[in-house]
């Protein structure tokens, strides 16, 4: 019996990945730039069993059964033939945010997943190699392995070895970053990412516009990163995450993931930077808002968006480190 446990941290991108050309392996059709929060976190615990008939995964005190649990299993055979094993697993993973609600606990589940399950195997992977490995459980968890801000670069190859995360910045770099994760819908979705792209990227004739605009946003939003340019870098990021919606709206059956309290956010983050205020949203697959900032203006901003009509809760994050064993 062999086992280990490692926490990883959300990412929220900056610059968006949506739409594959590679299902199966999780190869994106566009590189992104995310940054991982400190305090959204992943904690998983991988036992390796000599006595377990079948893989065993707890997600949130939940046994995973069916097509989840299958999921989970067909992502622990990677580790198995890179371990040259056959044992069964024992996971039990917590989340310490809602999960599957936009909020990329995916990412921060298969970062964690990853490295536990992987170092109690007795493989020795690298950063690159643990980004790899993530990135076909969930192509966002390829950016979760490191802390900061991180570059996944989508590669070229057709069996995904160039297409894996490297860190941009570790996150004592810009200290005074600050992402608001605005919650108002914490359930979980009823689409997922994965069927979203796919629908997306079949019937949006807005798609090829969207690809088209991305190299430019990322070359944009990694200049802007690298001079600490927080007002480039939040317009770049607030119009690269309503074209990816654009696309989203554009499909049939349409897909919107805002609610009225996701516009009225909007709405409210525009009329607040209208005042002064450092303060750019970007919103994932999901109702939920984010809003990058600085530390100087975070409590403000987060007593303002906590007043919207429907908001749960608003946390202030910093950025996170990368996966790491506990």
């Amino acid at each position: 019996m062999k086992s280990a446990k490692a926490i990883a941290c959300s990412n929220i991108a900056l610059i968006k990945y949506w739409g594959k050309r590679d299902p199966i392996l999780n190869l994106p059709q566009n590189s992104s730039l995310s940054l991982t929060l400190d305090g959204m976190t992943t904690t998983t615990t991988v036992r390796w069993e000599t006595d377990l008939p079948e893989d065993s995964v707890s997600l949130n005190g939940n046994l995973l059964t069916g097509s989840e649990l299958a999921k989970m299993s067909g992502f622990l055979d990677l580790v198995r033939r890179q371990a040259d094993m056959s044992l069964k697993a024992q996971v039990v993973s917590e989340n310490n945010f809602p999960t599957a609600a936009g909020l990329a606990s995916s990412a921060s589940g298969f970062a964690a997943l990853s490295l536990a399950a992987s170092h109690a195997a007795g493989l020795n992977l690298d950063s690159r190699e643990l980004s790899i490995l993530a990135r076909q459980g969930s192509g966002s968890a390829s950016r979760s392995i490191f802390g900061g801000f991180a570059e996944w670069r989508k590669g070229d190859r057709p069996d995904g070895l160039d297409s894996y995360a490297e860190q941009l910045m570790p996150p004592e770099a810009w200290p005074e970053i600050r992402m608001l994760v605005v919650v108002l819908e914490p359930r979980p979705k009823p689409i997922s990412s994965r069927a979203g792209m796919t629908q997306t990227l079949e019937t949006s004739p807005m798609y090829p516009a969207w690809l088209s605009t991305l190299e430019a946003d990322l070359t944009a939003a990694k200049k802007a990163l690298f001079a600490h340019d927080l007002e480039t870098l939040g317009t770049v990021a607030e119009a690269n995450a309503l074209k990816m919606h654009a696309t989203m709206i554009t499909t049939l059956p349409t897909i919107l993931y805002w609610q009225p309290t996701t516009v009225a956010l909007m709405h409210r983050v525009w009329e607040l930077r209208r005042d002064g205020l450092p303060a750019w949203f970007t919103i994932d697959a999901g109702p939920n808002v984010k809003v990058l900032t600085d530390a100087a203006h975070a409590s403000r901003l987060a007593e303002a968006l906590g007043n919207v009509e429907g908001v749960e809760s608003v946390l202030i994050c910093s950025a996170g480190p990368g996966a790491t064993l506990c």
